[in-house]
């Protein structure tokens, strides 16, 4: 099947690298219009240029940043009809050693930032006549791990905040879920292999806690997004869905 996003007018948030870029290629490929949003402007221009797509720079953490990215995208793209919230970052350490700013940045962004780009969003995406959020968690936000403990908060957050929107937007017939990945194949997931011991440590991991085996790659992911963005995911929200090889069942 093709075309399955045909018509929507997509602003995808964190599309540099990884599961991000892999997903906004599988967008522009099933036919969505999109504006590629993220802080990393080499990588991000890169991944828009890859798909014919606008690029905007943005801190997500930062609400008037926030706020002209999403007023230049809804005029960029006529009209907003998908958000998709996946920029978030990675530290790992010990909660005893785990330094306070450290803790405060990875909440500014992985849950502030959520929270602002829908809240600047929202308006836009009320015009639509089939409305769409989809948030990235991750298996994390529901089984943390050593070391893990500031990320995993942050993602639970994110699953909170998921079902409260989806809820609060019913009415406006705008469907909000998640994403939550277990181990995938990207550089993002490099604190916390360090914090395990390196690769090595973490196959081993791996081969015994994930029934199938392996972590995924991102071309693995990107389809559920595609699905929870699309009209096929009509009556489907306030859903954060696992995909994560069978470790959380």
């Amino acid at each position: 099947m093709s075309g399955r996003l045909k018509g929507k007018r997509v602003v995808f948030v964190g599309a540099a690298t990884g599961i991000g870029r892999a997903t906004v290629q599988l967008f522009a490929s099933e036919g969505a219009t999109l504006v590629v949003v993220d802080n990393n402007a080499g990588a991000g221009a890169e991944t828009a240029k890859s798909v014919g797509a606008h690029f905007i720079q943005c801190d997500i953490s930062s609400e008037p940043s926030v706020k002209s990215m999403m007023d230049e995208a809804d005029k960029k793209l006529s009209g907003i009809d998908v958000l998709v919230n996946n920029a978030a970052i990675q530290y790992s350490g010990a909660i005893t050693d785990f330094d306070v700013d450290r803790w405060d940045k990875i909440f500014a962004v992985n849950v502030r930032g959520v929270y602002l780009t829908c809240k600047h969003a929202i308006p836009h995406v009320r015009k639509s006549k089939a409305g769409a959020i989809v948030n990235t968690a991750s298996l994390a936000g529901f089984r943390g791990g050593g070391g893990m403990t500031a990320y995993s908060s942050t993602k639970g957050a994110v699953i909170a905040l998921t079902t409260a929107m989806a809820l609060e937007l019913a009415p406006d017939r705008i469907r909000v879920n998640a994403v939550c990945p277990g181990w995938v194949d990207t550089p993002f997931n490099g604190p916390a292999i360090d914090y395990m011991g390196g690769a090595e440590v973490q196959a081993k991991v791996l081969a015994s806690m994930v029934p199938l085996g392996r972590q995924a790659v991102p071309s693995e992911i990107a389809p559920l997004f595609v699905y929870l963005a699309s009209d096929e995911s009509m009556f489907m929200t306030a859903q954060s869905i696992v995909i994560d090889g069978g470790v959380y069942n």
